[in-house]
């Protein structure tokens, strides 16, 4: 058997069986394990949320006003991108509006905050040009299969906009408050998050806190799941955070955190944030009644979500 993680172990069959067509025979096979082995991996790697499995039928799309949505959510933009069977095709699609939004808002002389997800560093990949700017690193690392990295991402649009980068060299979570602490008192890391006060533009991902709904969730043990559901809350931006009514949740997790803070976003005159899948529409309205979402890039399925759960505004939207 290759020296895999097991979730790398889940992710490599779930591919070889759904995405190139291989039999559980020759799978198992290939990893010295049984077929029966591979049954069960399969049916591991969709409940972890590794494997998704999305059946549309033809016809049944209901439509999507995205100007309308917008002024219902009381954004500035709604960005709907279609949904497809594939996750990766998925993240890759989101990935290329987010680009196209940046490069649309961005003008020169501003300072870009970007956090990082895997769509995000996708988003960099996609933009192709950038006036001269500065770019901030607004979150730290936290590695994920089949993830880049964030210093990577602005080293990368810092060469393509030729301004000031300031990279943060730290992971996003760590073990104490005493080590965070630590960290921030580093000049780089003290440098990049205070940058965060005087951003232009900020790009960061939307998750939702629950299994298979944000990064974070995974890496913290259950003790600090539980306190901060019962301290409300409901959705995740970059390590900090959010409850349904927007205000910030206190817990152990915020202390250990090394990102942008809520009320830095908040701050910010223009953020474009991205969120994919019906099961984080209510995040995404906790993060909007938080001030922190000017732009939003989402799936079809979760502007649906949205539509149904938002009922309309009067008059024009601003």
């Amino acid at each position: 058997m290759s020296r895999l993680t097991h979730e790398e172990l889940l992710a490599s069959i779930g591919q070889a069986y759904y995405l190139d067509n291989r039999s559980k025979v020759e799978i198992a096979t290939e990893h010295g394990i049984s077929r029966f082995q591979v049954a069960r991996f399969l049916d591991e790697a969709r409940a972890e949320g590794i494997v998704h499995i999305e059946i549309r039928h033809p016809g049944r799309e209901a439509a999507i006003d995205a100007g309308a949505l917008a002024h219902a959510l009381g954004i500035r933009r709604v960005v709907v991108v279609k949904n497809v069977g594939d996750e990766l095709e998925q993240r890759d699609l989101q990935a290329h509006a987010v680009a196209g939004e940046l490069m649309r808002d961005v003008r020169t002389g501003m300072t870009i905050g970007i956090s990082w997800s895997r769509t995000l560093d996708l988003a960099a990949r996609h933009v192709s040009e950038l006036p001269k700017c500065n770019i901030v690193q607004l979150a730290g690392a936290l590695p994920v299969p089949g993830g880049g990295n964030p210093l990577e991402l602005v080293q990368r649009l810092g060469r393509m906009g030729k301004g000031a980068t300031w990279p943060m060299w730290a992971p996003l979570v760590v073990d104490s408050a005493a080590t965070a602490n630590g960290l921030r008192r580093q000049p780089e890391i003290a440098d990049a998050m205070g940058k965060a006060d005087s951003l232009d533009l900020a790009v960061v991902a939307l998750g939702a806190w629950g299994p298979n709904l944000s990064t974070v969730w995974d890496r913290v043990d259950n003790a600090v799941r539980q306190e901060a559901l019962a301290n409300g809350a409901v959705a995740e931006c970059s390590g900090r955070l959010i409850a349904a009514d927007g205000a910030p949740v206190a817990s152990d997790l915020d202390a250990r955190v090394l990102s942008v803070t809520v009320p830095q976003l908040r701050g910010t005159p223009t953020v474009i944030a991205v969120a994919h899948g019906n099961g984080r529409a209510a995040a995404v309205r906790a993060c909007i009644a938080a001030g922190i979402v000017q732009t939003l890039v989402v799936d079809e399925a979760l502007a649906l979500a949205l539509q149904a759960a938002t009922p309309a505004r009067k008059g024009k939207s601003a």
